[in-house]
């Protein structure tokens, strides 16, 4: 199989560039290890912001989205018994997020996608210009000009680099994330982030029927010592909602908080797309749309390389990294600012207290925080045309 570009991975990342390649008239092939159904019913990140909003309105795949999505205007930061709600609309000047499951980006991209998917691949190899794999129980050769590794942290892309040819940098946070899907209606219109002492918890929907809720867990946490009583009275407890129905929890998890980057993210003519070159933690989410923008990026750079301008491709990773380091920033800060610390450093509570009192009342400090969460511009446009 020859194409000008092979893009490994069907996830928000992959199939937003197999997109844009497209609309710009350059061949791409998308590989995919897991099955269609199973990446369309994946659930995963659930919020997205502005910009990535409008990327999908503008390339025709956002008309579900608009049906369906649940757009807020604002925030609610809950914390010593009360809750502030960060405007959005007032302090962006009428920029939102929106509320839509990752899987049902999927879905709509790949329900208008183009160029071909061969999914349930397996022994992925990564050699230069050529990629391998097993499809149907044959081999199939990909040869390419470039190979974008959108297969995630775990995925085949990043390992198939040598060894000492990219700098990591990475923190893990002492605290995880407990998180369920529960069949219950939202207990308020927009997100809730609180702080509690007893630790963070964060109330988000993805329907009218269906919420997602975390609770700030130790590192390692055990699912079998969270019964569902206990994770509905933590919930309870720490939103300050005694009254915070409670329903069928269908999905749930533990999920660390990591944050990890890796300089450059190119090696040869192997790009890194999204979660392959750097997760953040959750608090911000900021992870699909982190990966949207790199695809973004990746496409202006592509289509000037198949105009005559090379060079845009060499400026890939620095404009990238740039967004990713400004990103994993905020995220740090979301973290830092509302799990609570350990109670055996009660200084470091009242400075926390201290920060969330000054961002609920400092029309600057809001600002900062409401300008990041709707998300920063894209440095590009997605088209060299």
């Amino acid at each position: 199989m020859r194409t000008q570009v092979c893009i490994i991975g069907a996830g928000p990342a992959g199939l937003t560039l197999a997109h844009l390649l497209h609309r710009q008239g350059i061949e791409c092939v998308v590989l995919e290890r897991r099955s269609r159904a199973h990446v369309e019913s994946r659930v995963r990140a659930g919020v997205l912001e502005q910009p990535t909003v409008d990327l999908f309105t503008e390339i025709g795949v956002a008309g579900r989205l608009h049906r369906e999505g649940m757009t807020h205007h604002g925030v609610n930061l809950r914390f010593g018994g009360e809750t502030h709600r960060i405007d959005f609309d007032a302090l962006t000047g009428g920029k939102a997020i929106t509320v839509y499951g990752q899987q049902e980006v999927v879905k709509d991209l790949l329900a208008a996608l183009a160029p071909p998917v061969l999914f349930e691949v397996s022994d992925v190899r990564v050699a230069d210009r050529r990629v391998t794999v097993v499809h149907d129980g044959a081999e199939t050769v990909v040869d390419c000009d470039v190979v974008a590794g959108c297969d995630g942290f775990h995925g085949v892309s990043r390992a198939s680099i040598p060894a000492g040819a990219l700098t990591a940098y990475e923190r893990t946070h002492p605290s995880a994330w407990l998180g369920i899907l529960a069949r219950t209606k939202p207990a308020a219109e927009e997100l809730i982030y609180a702080r509690h002492d007893d630790g963070f918890a964060l109330h988000s929907m993805r329907g009218p029927a269906l919420t997602r809720q975390y609770l700030q867990v130790p590192a390692g946490t055990d699912l079998a010592d969270w019964p569902d009583e206990r994770i509905w009275a933590a919930l309870r407890r720490r939103l300050d909602d005694p009254a915070l129905e409670d329903g069928e929890i269908v999905d749930r998890g533990v999920t660390d908080l990591r944050s990890h980057v890796v300089e450059p993210m190119r090696h040869g003519n192997l790009f890194l797309v999204g979660d392959a070159a750097h997760i953040v933690p959750a608090t911000g989410a900021k992870g699909l749309n982190l990966a949207v923008a790199d695809a973004v990026a990746l496409s202006y750079a592509l289509g000037a390389y198949y105009a005559g301008v090379p060079a845009e491709l060499d400026r890939y990773s620095a404009r990238c990294l740039d967004r990713v380091w400004r990103v994993q920033h905020f995220s740090w800060w979301m973290t830092s600012l509302l799990h609570t610390p350990d109670r055996a450093d009660p200084f470091a509570a009242r400075l926390q207290h201290a920060e969330l009192a000054q961002v609920v009342s400092s029309p600057a400090a809001a600002r900062v925080l409401a300008e990041n969460y709707v998300g920063l511009p894209h440095p590009v446009g997605w088209s060299w045309r």
